[in-house]
Formats: structure tokens, sequence, C-alpha cells
């Protein structure tokens, strides 16, 4: 069972996603006696998928059995598996990393970025015209430049509220759009969407315009709405949006990582279908004991953390 956390609890490890690269990550980083948050919702493999290419099995297994093996073996070394949406990843203030998610905080000395590739394209035909001219994927690297700026955040989650609540602190003009979709708010989030004056516009919108980069967005119904920035959050937040705030080096949607799945950024390490490459169980699986052997080295040099024994 899942826990709130009210306060930011600090833990050595945490680990973004439940499904096999993370929890093979969890496996190895607990058994080294390393302490190990994972964090995430269910993993789209963890659904009725029927697995027959998987080493070690002569029956086919579905997705939901396999993972759920997993969360057992790395419980079983001492890792803690809660159930939160991670909603961003910033640089903590004194050094490491600051997780937020749906239920709390935590600041973590060491991260493996394990979510897959999730982020949901809404839709535009010309979204990518407007990119880096009033289109953003990151509160964190470009609110600053909409201070007091009209601002739409484009998606229909708690992702999408918690972007837009973030930039309020650069600009009172925030709303936010769902393209067509509900709205998936929790009560919690919606009476902070409320007590903040953002409104949410349930329409869909069908392209961007403007001449020297983002002015307006043009609605399906023909109806048109002045912007100065567009900021995407649809779905639910990816390794993508966090490699963005921390400035993780990429390549197109994918993470860049070397050989023991370092990325660019001392701390931070990037696992499975993130990575791109082979998008395979099986090669998720190993990217993760990866990312553990280089996160536990990590650990123990740079966050005091010695082998329980």
């Amino acid at each position: 069972m899942s826990e709130s956390t009210s306060a930011s609890a600090s833990t050595p490890l945490v680990i973004i996603g439940s499904g096999p690269a993370g929890l093979s990550a969890a496996i190895y980083t607990a058994r080294a006696g390393i302490p190990t948050l994972v964090l995430g919702s269910a993993p789209k493999v963890a659904g009725d998928y029927d697995i027959d290419n998987y080493f070690g099995f002569d029956e086919t297994i579905s997705g939901r059995d396999l993972i759920e093996r997993g969360r057992k073996q790395a419980e079983r070394f001492g890792a803690q598996l809660r159930e939160e949406r991670v909603l961003a990843v910033h640089h903590g203030d004194t050094g490491g990393f600051h997780v937020k998610t749906d239920k709390g905080a935590y600041d973590a000395c060491a991260v493996v970025l394990a979510t897959g590739v999730a982020r949901v394209r809404p839709g535009i035909d010309n979204l990518g015209d407007f990119e880096g001219k009033g289109v953003s994927y990151c509160v964190s690297c470009d609110g600053f430049f909409y201070r007091g700026k009209q601002v739409l955040v484009l998606g229909e989650g708690i992702f999408a509220a918690n972007q837009a609540l973030e930039l309020t602190q650069y600009t009172p003009h925030v709303s936010i759009c769902t393209q067509g979709k509900e709205a998936m708010l929790t009560p919690d989030f919606r009476q902070r969407l409320a007590d903040a004056g953002i409104a949410i516009d349930t329409r869909k919108i069908a392209r961007l315009a403007g001449d020297n980069g983002l002015e307006r967005v043009v609605f399906a119904n023909g109806a048109e709405q002045a912007v100065d920035g567009l900021f995407v959050a649809m779905g639910e937040a990816s390794s993508l949006d966090f490699a963005y705030s921390l400035g993780v080096e990429r390549k197109g949607v994918f993470l860049m990582a070397d050989d023991e799945q370092r990325t660019n950024i001392p701390g931070i390490f990037a696992a499975g279908d993130c990575t791109g490459g082979f998008l395979q169980i099986g090669v998720a699986v190993g990217e993760g004991a990866k990312a553990a052997r280089a996160a536990i080295a990590f650990a123990k040099e740079q966050c005091g953390v010695k082998k329980a024994g």
C-alpha cells in the first residue's frame, strides 16, 4: 500500500518507474544494502500482455504476473515500493535531487530514471513549428521567460495541474486546456487550481498561429485565444520530462546514457525504453542491472552509504 508523505523525506536512492528496468535495478541496489525507494504507477507491461520470449519460462507468462514477481523479489531484498505518480524532479537546493509526487516529496542523493517512453502527443499539426518559439515542455527551464504573460498548459491530468501551479511563480495568467479530454484530477488538485485562479478549458486546439513566434491558439470550433506560451504536459510525466528539468542530454525522445547507464548529470542514471535501442523486456532488465551497479558505486562514494552487514 502506498504511503502519503507530508514533508520531504530523505533517501539515498529513488528509482522512478516500476517496470522491468526499475524493478531490476531495485533488486540489485536493495540486495547490495542501498536503501531503495521505487516510485511509479502500474507500468504498461503490467496489463494483460502475453510474453513468450522472456528467458526462463517454458510457458507463456502475462505481463501482470511478470511484474508481480519482480515486485515481490525487490521487496524481499528490502526495497520500498510506493504507487505514487512522480510529477517533477529537480536539482536540490543543497545538492542531490528533489522528487515531487502526487502524494508527497523526497530528497534523494541519486535517481534512476526508468519510466519508459510515455509522452503523449497533443495532436496539433504545426506544434513543431513553434517549439522554442512559444511551445515548451519544461516549466522549470522556461517559465522565467513568461513572467506576467498569458500562458496555457496543455494536458488533462495531475502532471498538467502541477505544471500550471508551478507557472504561477512567474505569472498569474495561467489556464489549462485539456485538448478535448475530460480533466482527470483529484478533488485536492481541483481545489488548488481553483484557489490559484487557474481555469480549465476542455476545447481542442487545432493549430497554433503567430508571425514571430506563438501569438494565439486556434480551437477546433474556429475560436481563437491570445497566448504567449504553451506548455505541453499531456498524460503522465515521463523520463523525458524529467530530463528537460534536470539538463540530461537527449537524442530525440530518448535519454542519452553511457555503457553503465550514467547520464551526463552525476547521480542520474537511465535504463529501459527511455534510452531507446532495442525496446524489449530482456534489454530493460539488463540495463536496470547496469544502472544499479553504477548507482551502488555512486551511493557509496558520494552519499555516504555503506553496504549493510
